[in-house]
């Protein structure tokens, strides 16, 4: 899992799960393109890791267009891209409004197209490379009163399952992972939405089967694992990295309360 030699993109790289592949990819020698609408924190990186910071909304081809070819000016070219961008909305159909609808879809899935579409072209000139998707445990199951993020990640999945597809026998692989609940600036957002923030965080801990939330540096080294050649096999996967949330039936409180559980 050494990079040295290759240059990674990866969207949405200021914080949270982003942050933590930045770090990742920089220690094991990638040259690291961060997009994203703010920088890394400063200090962030060890010394002598090389990063570039590019101010780009990756949800406009025009923006992607001109990131990526600031991108193959500044470092050569494109071996890796790590589709990372995301952002959480809560609504029904019924109550979210159009223009909510088509933030989300834009930040969560077009801007995977997007920067796909443009990224791979130069990574072909290169002979290929790898393609991670940051998708979710909603890219395979739902949760309440959040419709637009839960078909923005069921359709990410399906993106990532096209482009492995199609660009296979051109040696680009694609794979996407699902995290589970990630204590990350996103997730603590959404958590001091509700009245008890804590309550919120310890529920989120609870999904679990250990019984704590995973860390954005668990995700990131899964991702660098599949960017890497020791994954060379693997194309089209979509791999839970979720602490065993998906595995319980019925959920954790389910394991607790219902048949087949231990009485005290």
């Amino acid at each position: 899992m050494n990079f040295d030699g290759k240059v990674v993109l990866i969207t949405g790289g200021s914080s949270g799960i982003g942050a933590a592949c930045v770090k990742e990819f920089a220690a094991r020698k990638a040259a690291v393109a961060i997009i994203d609408r703010q920088p890394l924190a400063e200090g962030s990186l060890g010394r002598g890791n090389r990063a570039e910071y590019f101010r780009a909304d990756v949800s406009r081809a025009t923006e992607v267009q001109q990131v990526i070819r600031a991108i193959v000016s500044c470092f050569g070219g494109i071996d890796v891209v790590v589709n990372n961008a995301g952002i959480q909305r809560y609504g029904s159909v019924t109550t979210i409004s159009e223009e909510e609808w088509d933030e989300v879809l834009n930040v969560n899935l077009k801007s995977a197209f997007l920067v796909s579409k443009y990224a791979i072209p130069e990574m072909l000139k290169r002979g290929g490379g790898a393609i991670v998707m940051t998708g979710s445990v909603q890219s395979v199951t739902a949760v309440r009163n959040s419709a637009h993020y839960v078909t923005s990640k069921h359709a990410l999945l399906g993106l990532t399952r096209s482009i492995a597809l199609d660009y296979g026998k051109q040696n680009i692989r694609a794979n996407c992972v699902l995290p589970g609940a990630i204590d990350t600036p996103m997730l603590r957002w959404s958590a001091s939405l509700d009245t008890d923030s804590a309550r919120v965080l310890a529920a989120c801990d609870r999904l679990h089967i250990r019984g704590k939330m995973g860390r954005a540096e668990e995700v990131a080294r899964v991702i660098a694992f599949l960017a890497s050649d020791l994954a060379s096999f693997m194309t089209g996967a979509a791999i839970p990295v979720d602490g065993g949330m998906l595995v319980p039936a019925g959920g954790m409180t389910f394991q607790e309360t219902g048949t087949g559980a231990v009485k005290a």
